[in-house]
């Protein structure tokens, strides 16, 4: 949801009841630890922090008109960046389990600075803006476009899942990276911890949000939409369409890298399962299913489909993902625009609705009687 009027929730809802909508978003985040149990808490704060993702990938994708199907790279690079951290943390600096395991006896030198959380936090975020923006400046000067980009960042994915699989002597292979303790010196197992690290990752949504927000109703956001609609009507009106595309994609691939952060924080493992083809089309379809292009859908298609993916896994194990897939299918091919574009089309369903009804009543009063029948 933008501040542009052709936005779908912009135009169902007048500004006061938007600005309601956010209030009432935001006091549900506040109160939430006060109904939900530690482990209902934990799921939210890790469907948050998905959310942040879905966002990035909303202006790519929605705003932009680049689908990336390699979104969980920018993710895991980001989540691997402070889980370096937060094992060396565990470890006392010392050389980690799977490191002695394979053999090594030494701590590699480009761990070293990821002793440090500033320079972990720093790298989780600009090491996927760089990565992302490094490929798209290539690819997009290159006239890469459409389904040939979307197989080109799938293979990113198979790339980059192999060489951390390979690597297992500073990656851990397929077991990732786990057996975090504390953070900054604060115990990763103290409830309090936990929701203190629920309120950080609620307000970087919320944070994240806003910047969208802000940006949607910019003159760079009107060249994203005019590059989405008709790239070579901007490239002829003097605009370099690679240089918008390269900021988006690297704007969203900082996004993936701050989710992974807060993810390894409330799941406390990162592996390259967590990176590869699948979490990374699940990640379109939570974007998909909110609908594409309003900032609002992607985070309610996010909320709204891994809680469902959650309930229905709890109460039926053996066929959820039947059910979880009928799920999906149901809202890609009967709701095109989302969710939220559903509602916007109710609301202005009612609307005409209403405005015919007016319009009927006033034709009966102001009308003759004998010219009404004809």
């Amino acid at each position: 949801m933008g501040s542009r009027k052709g936005t779908v929730l912009g135009r169902a809802l007048p500004k006061p009841w938007l600005l309601a909508a956010y209030g009432i978003a935001v006091v549900l985040l506040l109160v939430a630890p006060m109904f939900l149990s530690d482990f209902r808490l934990n799921l939210l704060s890790k469907f948050l922090a998905f959310a942040i993702l879905a966002l990035g990938l909303d202006l790519l994708w929605g705003y932009t008109g680049i689908l990336s199907l390699g979104q969980g790279v920018f993710f895991g690079l980001g989540a691997y960046s402070m889980a370096m951290y937060l094992k060396l943390e565990a470890t006392g600096g010392k050389l980690p389990d799977f490191m002695s395991w394979s053999g090594l006896e030494k701590l590699p030198a480009f761990w070293v600075p990821f002793g440090s959380f500033p320079f972990a936090l720093a790298a989780a975020i600009l090491l996927p803006a760089l990565l992302a923006f490094a490929l798209g400046w290539f690819t997009f000067r290159n006239r890469v476009r459409g389904v040939y980009f979307t197989i080109l960042t799938q293979a990113l994915v198979i790339i980059a899942v192999t060489l951390f699989v390979g690597q297992q002597g500073f990656t851990g292979g397929t077991n990732g990276i786990t057996s975090f303790k504390t953070a900054l010196g604060f115990s990763l197992s103290d409830p309090n911890v936990k929701t203190a690290l629920y309120y950080i990752t609620a307000a970087a949504l919320v944070g994240c949000f806003a910047l969208c927000r802000w940006l949607v109703g910019t003159r760079l956001a009107r060249v994203l939409e005019a590059i989405r609609d008709g790239e070579n009507r901007v490239r002829f009106f003097g605009y370099d369409p690679a240089l918008f595309q390269s900021f988006a994609f690297a704007l969203s691939g900082a996004f993936a890298g701050l989710a992974g952060v807060l993810f390894v924080f409330h799941v406390g493992i990162i592996s390259p399962s967590m990176m590869g083809i699948v979490p990374s089309i699940e990640m379109v379809l939570w974007v998909a299913a909110g609908g594409r292009g309003t900032l609002v859908g992607a985070v309610v298609g996010t909320l709204g489909l891994n809680w469902s993916k959650s309930l229905i896994s709890e109460a039926y194990p053996d066929m959820w993902l039947i059910f979880l897939g009928a799920l999906f299918i149901i809202v890609v091919v009967f709701l095109p625009r989302g969710l939220v574009g559903l509602f916007g089309s109710t609301v202005d369903f009612i609307r005409r609705r209403k405005r015919h009804d007016i319009d009927g009543v006033t034709y009966r009063a102001v009308v003759p009687e004998s010219k009404r029948q004809l």
